[in-house]
């Protein structure tokens, strides 16, 4: 059953894009969470393949754990990564799932997608793309997925029911769902709820 938003969904949609189109142009800008290399060497990822990317394929990372140290994705899986932002995720994902696999990153902002298709072109990686779409409505065949990532994506979606039914669809029989994320465990007050700067901070 849908559930009622405590906040309008296209507002906190519009204030999420717009946050993020600015980590796509101005990675090294000043922001409330950290990003790029220096961050995902803090949440654990390994520094070989760190070394490996390119600084466009890791400077918009600002992910809030590292969904891989749940388990290494198989040679040949079918990935999803829900918001993949500027594709850092998917190329890892790329990357542990080989040629034989197949990532799809699902991102709302165009200048995130645009920066990672072109990073996945200047890598070379044909298995790994990048759709237009949110996480509340995947552009992804049912069962297509052995696994789903995700990484800070959640936590910024007004409706998580949706989400995660979506999660579910997309996902095969047995599949694997793997994120990290923020959560809170104390009740909110309904005026913080409502308050969309919270959520975007």
């Amino acid at each position: 059953m849908p559930t009622e938003s405590p906040v309008d969904a296209a507002a906190l949609r519009a204030e999420v894009r717009e946050k993020y189109r600015q980590v796509a142009t101005d990675p090294a800008g000043s922001y409330h969470f950290h990003t790029g290399r220096a961050l995902a060497a803090r949440l654990g990822y390994d520094s070989a393949v760190l070394d490996g990317l390119p600084e466009r394929a890791v400077e918009s990372f600002a992910g809030v754990g590292n969904p891989f140290s749940l388990r290494r994705l198989e040679p040949g899986e079918h990935v999803v990564d829900v918001g993949s932002g500027a594709g850092f995720d998917s190329f890892v994902a790329g990357l542990q799932v080989g040629p034989t696999g197949h990532v799809v990153g699902v991102d709302m902002t165009a200048e995130m997608l645009d920066k990672s298709r072109q990073t996945a072109t200047a890598l070379g990686y044909d298995h790994v793309e990048f759709r237009d779409g949110l996480a509340e409505a995947l552009p992804i065949d049912d069962g297509w997925a052995d696994v789903v990532i995700s990484n800070g994506v959640i936590n910024l979606c007004a409706d998580k029911r949706a989400v995660f039914a979506e999660i579910r669809r997309a996902l095969r029989p047995g599949g694997w769902l793997q994120f990290a994320d923020i959560a809170n465990g104390r009740p909110v007050p309904p005026e913080a709820l409502r308050d969309i700067d919270l959520w975007t901070g």
